[in-house]
């Protein structure tokens, strides 16, 4: 029984692993709520995690791993964590309150639609949503509330990420009514589970890091063997009439309210050519001078081929041949070609219509926003055709309604210096009546510059062509004297790594928070992570560079696949906690590390063909270090991901299929630190296969999530 308890405690954990693929598959088929009821509540998967759970401790105790005391907490930890998930399961309460100003509750629904009665009364007195200073974008979403109790009455405040705790009930604000007079609240109940679940939280963070001190481990043992850290063209066709480019320029340096926040125009400007044309530049003309071009030169750019057109079948609708129409196109005898398509749900349709209204915006001009306006509920922004307040001074209303016809007018007469000049006017204006709500000169520049800078995809394709190249001359080079490869990738990678840095930099600055809220801004840090950690590595694993370099190349094209720069916008309310920028950081470098490994298998499988298994080994051992910090980051990463979801909603594991999946990922690679109970590990050429094998669970947690299977992570 002894010999084979451990292989039942990883044939249950096979088993848990498969439970937890088949269950998001099946909640993409029926729904969140079968693959609640049925799996991931259910009698039969609780019976197998505590299975597991028993098993597992059995075999710490067989195999006396509490000699090793971080070892042992590591474990231990883990079955902490599940007893506060399973005492969570069975004395945890969860719900909806929905309060009116003045409206007292002493109940809620929860979420069996039963009753739940609170020992205490509670009544909204106010609810208030605090924008962005200068625009009408949430920040923050607060109510106030009165709590009766034993004849006391104390006062309570309910916001994002700050909920209100009282006599072991938890209020998080989760909705409002459009009236403002109502809102809506979650309420978790949860005396026991959350403090056990936190104590196993505390406990595996603190035996990772007292892990990498333990001696006699088997990291300290290959970290011994192996010393890592040891000292564009322009078109020959005529382009369409428009601004010279300095006057464009100018237009772009106006303030426009776009987003729900003030931008530089030259915003707009590259948002609106590359949703027309799928790139920010045109003929070898500027964004500023594609979008001034549509706004005073309508009829010169109605018949320019540049809306691009997905679907062959919407091509043939509008008469094109290439994958690019003209908005004349989407007209024929006064009918507008798209209305059947969409009324059939087509799709393409919808993305088709999305341009054409666009266009429509702009150069009707209610798409620039252009005029701030103070008042009593503060600034407001009006583009030219908008009706203005009856209160507004007549002078105002004149400079408002006229200003852009008079630039109109000169740029008819082709008077440039004339444009220039009432441009600044406008800039003026806006300054003025904008005062301290208006960014400073030196964040709008900032911005200029962010956008004027931003070159991903040939910075993509000059990454994966050079580290290839690199990667097979190292792979097949078993001289070490290649000094001419390491200094040509040193540079490389070097200049890579200070742009990056300062792209990523600057999208921070003008943002206001750290660019980590979407896939675009993960997969950009993923990048500069992966070449960070190529030149850490770079001393003693000469395959580190070029690793480093592909997967930073692989990065940046898959940031590309949605938006190739998709705009800055304010930070939802709920996402403003410290918390989820140490969540994602920590897992990007979690999934560089992984990557690293899987690219240094296939090295190593491709070197096991010139029989070199010294080499094989060596490549072994350093994926072997790379595994522990690499998991343990994930593990991290997870739990601080925990923790913000119930500091936000008021759970710390909602079953959703990237935390499903994150966590699939993390028990398949942890079976990796066990090759003295799963002896087939034990084979340099075995783990480097499993190390390729087990990254498919990676693309599938980012990948397979996000366009596959979808849930609440499907942005990340």
């Amino acid at each position: 029984m002894n010999k084979t308890l451990p292989y039942i405690s990883f044939g249950l954990l096979g088993l848990v692993t498969a439970m937890l693929m088949a269950a998001t598959v099946l909640e993409k088929m029926y729904g969140s709520s079968f693959a609640y009821e049925h799996i991931y509540t259910s009698p039969a998967t609780i019976i197998l995690w505590t299975l597991l759970a028993v098993s597992g401790l059995l075999t710490l105790i067989r195999c006396r791993t509490w000699r090793h005391a971080a070892t042992f907490g590591i474990h231990a930890s883990f079955i902490l964590i599940l007893l506060g998930a399973l005492t969570t399961h069975v004395t945890g309460k969860q719900g909806k309150l929905h309060l009116r100003q003045g409206e007292t509750a002493h109940s809620y629904i929860m979420k069996d639609g039963e009753k739940g009665e609170l020992p205490f009364g509670i009544s909204l007195q106010d609810f208030q949503i605090e924008c962005y200073e200068g625009t009408s974008a949430p920040m923050d979403y607060v109510s106030t509330v009165l709590i009766e109790e034993k004849g006391e009455s104390h006062t309570g405040r309910i916001s994002m990420n700050k909920p209100l705790k009282w006599n072991g009930y938890r209020f998080y604000q989760s909705g409002y009514d459009r009236d403002g007079l109502g809102t809506s609240f979650s309420i978790s109940y949860d005396p026991w589970g959350i403090g056990i679940t936190y104590v196993g939280y505390i406990c595996l963070l603190l035996s990772m890091a007292g892990f990498f001190l333990q001696k006699g481990s088997r990291f300290r043992s290959l970290i011994a063997s192996i010393c890592i850290f040891a000292a564009g063209c322009t078109s020959a066709e005529a382009a369409p009439r428009t601004l010279s480019k300095e006057a464009a320029e100018e237009f772009g340096k106006l303030y426009v309210y776009h987003n729900d926040r003030i931008c530089p125009m030259q915003t707009l400007a590259r948002e609106f050519t590359a949703k027309l044309y799928g790139k920010p530049s045109y003929k070898g003309l500027t964004a500023e001078q594609v979008l001034t071009g549509w706004f005073f030169h309508y009829d010169s750019w109605k018949d320019e081929p540049m809306v691009k057109i997905k679907g062959g079948a919407m091509r043939e609708l509008l008469g094109t041949d290439g994958k690019y129409a003209r908005l004349t196109d989407f007209i024929s005898s006064g009918e507008y070609l798209l209305e059947e398509a969409m009324m059939n749900g087509d799709r393409n349709a919808y993305a088709a219509n999305e341009k054409f209204s666009l266009v429509s915006m702009l150069c009707t001009g209610s798409l620039i926003k252009i005029y701030p306006h103070r008042s009593d509920d503060g600034l407001e922004w009006y583009s030219p055709g908008d009706r203005l307040p009856d209160e507004i001074d007549y002078d105002e209303w004149i400079f408002i309604k006229g200003s852009l016809d008079l630039v109109a007018e000169k740029v008819a007469m082709k008077d440039s210096r004339e444009v220039v000049r009432l441009l600044g006017k406008i800039r003026e204006y806006q300054k003025a009546e904008g005062g301290d709500v208006m960014p400073s000169e030196a964040y709008i520049n900032a911005e200029r510059l962010y956008n004027s800078s931003s070159c991903s995809k040939p910075l993509a394709m000059l990454c994966l062509m050079t580290g290839i190249l690199a990667f097979m001359v190292l792979c097949f080079n078993r001289e070490r004297r290649i000094q001419p490869v390491s200094i040509i990738l040193d540079v490389i990678g070097g200049c890579i790594l200070i742009y990056l840095t300062f792209h990523i930099g600057m999208r921070w600055y003008v943002s206001g928070h750290i660019p980590l809220s979407n896939g675009f801004e993960t997969m950009q840090f993923m990048a500069w992570c992966s070449l960070l950690l190529g030149f850490c590595f770079r001393k003693r694993f000469r395959m580190s560079r070029p690793f480093g370099i592909i997967i930073c190349g692989f990065a940046l094209l898959v940031s590309m696949m949605g938006e190739s720069n998709p705009r800055i916008t304010q930070l939802m309310p709920v996402l403003q906690s410290p918390l989820l920028s140490i969540h994602v950081m920590v897992i990007m470098v979690s999934y560089s590390l992984f990557a690293f490994m899987m690219l240094n298998g296939v090295a190593a499988l491709l070197i096991n063909k010139k029989d070199s298994s010294g080499q094989v080994e060596h490549l072994g051992r350093i994926s072997n270090i790379m595994l522990y910090p690499a998991v343990f980051l994930l593990a991290a990463g997870i739990f601080i991901g925990a923790v913000w979801a119930n500091v936000s909603w008021g759970r710390y594991w909602g079953w959703d299929p990237k935390e499903v999946w994150a966590l699939i990922t993390m028990l398949i690679y942890s079976l990796g630190f066990h090759s003295r109970s799963l002896k087939w590990f034990r084979n340099p050429i075995h783990f480097h296969i499993f190390c390729i094998l087990a990254f498919m669970s990676v693309i599938v947690t980012y990948f397979g999530v996000n366009f596959i299977l979808g849930g609440m992570h499907s942005y990340a």
